[in-house]
């Protein structure tokens, strides 16, 4: 085990890149506490809700985590069941935010066999896509896939074996831990012989560890799934088990090679500045239909931060 970076950016919520061997294998492992606890606590969300959303919070740090970009990495799931929407997105400085919209009514109807099976039960059919928004004066890229499988990792594979045609193993979990929510997951990758995707983390080259020598390189790949595999959502989830330990414990005899983490903390980009440019957008009629007591109120739905508009101040803000 070589380049394991700060121990203070290891132990709190981070986002912790590494290689297996001779750089054939990468992989991302994701810690959330603080961060996920905020952003599910910020809505009385239903516990199979607030499940689905911490693992897509995970989902979107994992993946956009692989990429190399400068803007925001957005992962949405749309379904017809009693979550129409799950969101979340993360900046390339490491902001993390995320909201579902729901119906709380059709969640208690099947709140009794909600075991497993999640996405097929709450989220219905549908499609995941991810989204990289580099600004405006780029093509942003986007990946969309149907939502096929009963869990988000699941769907998540479907979409690396349609799309990006890329070999990856992802593990997500979400739950509380002593009264707090937390997440986590694991995502390994089959490197292209040639070019792919980069990371934006460099990798200690170092002679630390063992190396692992690719003598079968589909061999290689299914060993380290399997031992990927063994790691329990318990783990995943444990605030006292850091990256570095977690991946010793899973890749010591494949000689795990750990990059800088990434600090993650939630941010929302909401700004009244970005809800008058919303409006301006609109025809004043039709934001006068918005009105309640005399008042437009936009609330952001990732954070629940409201910015209200008097009679002045809409005659301000179409008078500009």
């Amino acid at each position: 085990m070589s380049g394991a970076g700060p121990s203070g950016a290891a132990s709190g919520d981070a986002l912790q890149p590494f290689r297996l061997g001779r750089r054939r294998l990468r992989g991302q492992h994701v810690r959330l506490g603080a961060t996920v606890q905020t952003i599910l606590s910020q809505t009385d969300y239903p516990a199979p809700v607030a499940t689905l959303l911490g693992e897509l919070l995970a989902l979107t740090v994992v993946l956009g985590g692989s990429l190399k970009y400068d803007g925001v990495f957005t992962a949405q799931a749309r379904g017809d069941g009693p979550i129409g929407t799950l969101v979340a997105d993360l900046t390339s400085t490491g902001a993390l935010r995320g909201y579902a919209s729901y119906d709380r009514a059709a969640i208690e109807r099947v709140s009794g066999a909600l075991d497993q099976d999640l996405v097929p039960r709450l989220l219905g059919a549908g499609h995941l896509a991810f989204t990289v928004d580099q600004g405006p004066d780029t093509e942003r890229y986007q990946g969309i896939v149907e939502l096929e499988g009963a869990s988000l990792s699941s769907c998540a594979h479907t979409y690396f074996r349609q799309s990006e045609q890329i070999a990856s193993a992802i593990k997500l979990a979400a739950a509380p831990v002593d009264g707090l929510w937390r997440a986590g997951a694991l995502m390994l990758q089959r490197v292209p012989g040639e070019g792919g995707i980069e990371t934006d983390a460099e990798v200690e080259d170092d002679d630390g560890g063992a190396d692992w020598v690719e003598a079968d390189p589909e061999e290689d790949w299914r060993r380290a799934v399997i031992l990927m595999s063994s790691v329990s959502d318990a783990e995943l989830l444990d605030p006292a088990l850091d990256s570095v330990r977690l991946l010793y414990r899973l890749f010591h005899a494949e000689g795990a090679r750990l990059a800088r983490p990434r600090e993650l903390r939630f941010a929302c980009r909401c700004s009244r500045e970005r809800v008058i440019h919303v409006l301006r957008s609109l025809p004043r009629q039709e934001v006068e239909t918005m009105k309640i007591d005399g008042r437009v109120v936009v609330t952001c739905q990732f954070c629940h931060r409201a910015e209200s508009f008097d009679e002045d101040a809409l005659d301000n803000l179409y008078s500009a």
